[in-house]
Parts: C-alpha cells; structure tokens; sequence
C-alpha cells in the first residue's frame, strides 16, 4: 500500500488540509493539484503544458478538470472516500468497488465522448504534444484499474494513454515507479 506519509503530524506542518499532492519550489509550498500544474506551466514553462490558443487552453482545461483531484472523477476513488463507505456507512468492499466502478465508467463515457468527437484531438488529448489533460488522464486510468473497471469501451482514452506511456517522462513519473507503489 502507499506510505501515508500525508497523515502525519509533520505533513499536516507541510500541507494543514492533509491532501496530496504538495509541491514545495524553494521557499514556496503549493496545494491542489492543479494549482501546481498552473505554476508549473508559468514558472517552468517549456515543455508547455497547455495550448497557446486561449481557446484551446479552455479546452485542455476543461479536460484536465473532468479528471483532476478534487473535481470530478479522482475524489470518488481517493482514501477519505473509501474509508468513509466501507467503515462510516459499512457497504462492504465489494459494495464500494461497484460504486466507484459506476461513476469511472460515467466519467470515462463522457471523456471518451469530448476525446472521439473532436477534430482536436491528435495523438494526445489535444494535438499531438502532452497537456496537462494527459498528466492527469493517466493516473486516472490507473486508479480506475486498481478498483476494477472496465476501460474496454473507451478505445480513445486507452490510445491517448499509451501514446503517453511511450514517452519516458510519463514512465519515470508511473505508479509502478514509484516508492511504497501498491503491488499487483
């Protein structure tokens, strides 16, 4: 399993909403994860991590949202969430695994929809160089896999996901590299 190391007194100095990620840049210490990626993309701007176009910077910002922690589809897969369905309302593992499975698959419908029927859509989630849509599409598909879901019906997001697997910066940043990485 992961560390935890979030749940420390010393993080809670780090970081008082006791949430990863947090990002500490010399004497600056950054929550919230897109946040992060906004200061990132100004502060360390090449490689760019969105669009120059405003409007297709909405539109990797939008994509990046529908996946990003805290917004729509990572918060139903996070810790707090789980510990609260299977100790607080006692639906049992099995029981919480269907209900995560149930909102990946709406949330994978919908990015699998705004993927497959737009003409910006290149080899990555816009054109054909990472955004910030594709950082966080990845560990989504992860998690998503961790809690069994069935990614076969969204063909898009799945070749979107191994267009970013093949670059080694998505392979130096993958779960399966990581320290305390949960195994199998």
């Amino acid at each position: 399993m992961f560390a935890e190391e979030h749940l420390s007194s010393e993080y809670g100095e780090i970081n008082p909403q006791g949430l990863v990620p947090v990002l500490v840049d010399g004497e600056h210490t950054l929550s919230q994860t897109l946040a992060i990626m906004e200061y990132l993309e100004e502060v360390y701007p090449e490689p760019p991590l969105l669009p120059d176009d405003p409007v297709e910077r909405a539109r990797v910002r939008a994509l990046a949202l529908a996946l990003v922690p805290d917004c729509e589809m990572h918060p139903i897969n996070n810790r707090r969430i789980r510990e609260y369905l299977v100790n607080d309302l006692e639906l049992g593992h099995e029981t919480m695994i269907e209900w995560i499975g149930h909102w990946n698959a709406r949330g994978f419908a919908i990015l699998e929809a705004l993927l497959s029927e737009s003409p910006h859509t290149g080899v990555f989630c816009h054109g054909d160089r990472p955004t910030v849509a594709d950082v966080f599409l990845v560990p989504q598909l992860d998690a998503a896999r961790r809690f069994e879901t069935d990614l076969s019906p969204y063909p898009t997001v799945l070749r979107i996901e191994e267009a970013c697997l093949a670059l080694p910066e998505f392979q130096a940043a993958s779960p399966g590299n990581q320290p305390d990485a949960p195994q199998g």
